[in-house]
């Protein structure tokens, strides 16, 4: 099958045989995959009807929401371009210690009330496996086993780099699922962080794995990748066989390395979506960070591109809008909101 997107007809043989193969849950080509990755904006809502059909295939027309709170901010040693709670940036974001198990128990409550399904509980800093202080994977397995025990809600965590020791203690107070982005292909990695290697994110994925937990494991686009690492890192977590994928959409914040960075437009960011629902066509496609400011009026169309999850609230250091609008666009789109 060639790749070759030189003209319509090539472009619409190639979305239509990816959505056959996809369909049939048959694995892309490295080939097929960036060819549907670098197909210009004119072929998007052909991209996108083979997309929704493909999603709605595997996942119906439930979407899940989840929310999140950020449980310890700033100070992070780590040097991430993108992230304002890295001690290296000079943003104003919030810097706190450690929340209480009853804070965490109070937003797992609230993010139920306001149509969530899923909660996960963030922490800044390099992990929980023998850098941080005992005391905090303590808490967080008191917080872990209260939620078990008084909120029927699934329960995530993102505390950074860990090994399977720790992802197992985390299971056994009741953890589901283990959030931990890989954020970019391999190749591109170095340009955005250097105070930990990449293989140190692979392994706390396959720690999280050989636990027992579901992996949520994505990355962000928009911060200067090519459109040949973006699939790159899909291939990676392929291989590593992660169980729900989140994209994240560069906002650049002032006082990151990235925050004059030229955001994604619209159409790149749903062609990015609907490739990786071709990529992964049985996998959850969650729709995170960045949707409400750089897909602006354009944010219904990230169901169409593929999309079975979105995140409602806020997020770690900027505003999401209300959880209510959210589940509205979800209606108005004929969808609905998954209990369970």
């Amino acid at each position: 099958m060639s790749v070759s997107v030189e003209s319509d007809v090539a472009a619409l043989e190639l979305i239509r045989f990816c959505e056959s193969k996809s369909i049939e849950n048959e694995p892309l080509s490295w080939e097929e995959a960036l060819g549907l990755m670098e197909l210009d904006s004119v072929h998007i809502y052909d991209l996108l009807a083979s997309s929704n059909r493909v999603r709605r295939r595997y996942k119906g027309s439930e979407i899940s929401l989840c929310s999140i709170i950020n449980a310890r901010s700033g100070l992070c040693p780590e040097d991430c371009a993108f992230c304002s709670q890295s001690a290296h940036a000079s943003s104003d974001a919030p810097v706190f210690d450690m929340v209480s198990p009853e804070k965490i128990v109070e937003g797992a409550r609230e993010a139920k009330t306001n149509g969530a399904h899923k909660f996960g509980i963030v922490t800044s800093g390099y992990g929980f496996s023998g850098k941080g202080p005992k005391q905090d994977l303590d808490s967080m397995v008191d917080s872990i086993t209260r939620m078990k025990d008084s909120v029927g809600i699934h329960r995530c965590a993102s505390l950074g780099i860990i090994d399977e020791r720790t992802a197992r203690k985390l299971k056994e107070a009741g953890l589901e699922e283990y959030h931990h982005n890989l954020e970019t292909a391999r190749s591109f990695f170095p340009e955005i962080c250097t105070t930990h290697d990449y293989d140190d994110d692979v392994a706390t994925v396959r720690a999280v794995k050989a636990a027992g937990l579901r992996a949520c494991c994505g990355g962000i686009f928009g911060m200067g990748e090519t459109r040949e690492q973006r699939v790159e890192m899909a291939f990676t977590l392929k291989e590593l066989d992660v169980d729900s994928i989140p994209l994240n959409f560069l906002n650049p914040i002032k006082g990151t390395r990235l925050e004059n960075a030229e955001p994604l437009t619209p159409f790149e960011i749903l062609k990015i979506v609907a490739v990786y629902r071709l990529i992964f066509p049985d996998k959850d496609i969650k729709i995170a960070g960045g949707r409400e400011k750089n897909l602006r009026d354009l944010q219904c169309l990230i169901f169409a591109a593929g999309a079975n999850s979105t995140m409602v609230g806020n997020y770690l250091t900027t505003l999401g809008r209300s959880p209510q609008m959210d589940i509205q666009m979800i209606h108005d789109m004929e969808l609905s909101v998954s209990e369970m």
